[in-house]
């Protein structure tokens, strides 16, 4: 049986212009429809029908709410993919993980790949492909920690697995992590790239709900 269960609430526009729709994907929400037909409803198929120009350039977990950006032209779809694929784009996100971290930051380097006997779950190895994330803790609440990661690259679930490699699971996950809560707590607070028109350099935030 299906347990999606998307929220109804309309996502919250940031920015839009000719190029651009930069946009608060809510927790709960896929980005792109699913294979089966109950899981259609999605942020790109709500975004095109009421703007049919915008093209996908990135994804955001599921379970994982924060701010996404689209393209509304093919040129700028391009442009913004390279920005990504060329690790030009920054991105700051925030979670609650399980336990107190004792080290006030940090690099995790451990390469990564699919768990394929568990898809979609993936797996930090030495095979896998090169997966970097930087880490600070913002505050720690007896056993649970408020934690900054900045993604240097990006893989599927990256922060997830590097988490859960850490020994401190990202609450409220239910594919890697161990205590319940009322949703998983990861969340895209931060976005800067370049316009796709003249290079300017712009910066988003959507401050963190939890």
């Amino acid at each position: 049986m299906c347990d999606y269960a998307p929220p109804d609430a309309p996502p919250e526009v940031l920015h839009r212009d000719d190029d651009l729709l930069i946009v608060v994907k809510p927790e709960g929400l896929l980005s792109v429809p699913g294979k089966a037909p109950e899981l259609a409803d999605c942020l790109e198929t709500r975004l095109r029908a009421a703007d049919p120009q915008v093209l996908l350039v990135h994804r955001l977990d599921r379970d994982t709410s924060g701010i996404m950006v689209f393209a509304r032209n093919r040129a700028a779809q391009r442009h913004l993919g390279l920005q990504f694929e060329k690790r030009y784009v920054t991105k700051r996100y925030v979670a609650l993980v399980a336990g107190a971290m004792a080290e006030p930051g940090g690099t995790v380097t451990l390469p990564m790949m699919a768990d394929w006997p568990n898809r979609p779950r993936q797996m930090v190895h030495e095979d896998g492909r090169r997966a970097v994330t930087r880490w600070q803790r913002l505050a720690v609440d007896g056993d649970v920690t408020r934690v900054a990661l900045w993604p240097e690259t990006g893989r599927s679930h990256q922060l997830r697995v590097h988490l859960l490699a850490l020994g401190h699971p990202i609450l409220g996950d239910q594919l890697y992590g161990t205590r319940a809560a009322a949703r998983m707590m990861l969340h895209a607070e931060e976005l800067g790239l370049r316009h796709p028109t003249g290079g300017a350099v712009l910066s988003f935030r959507a401050p963190c709900p939890f």
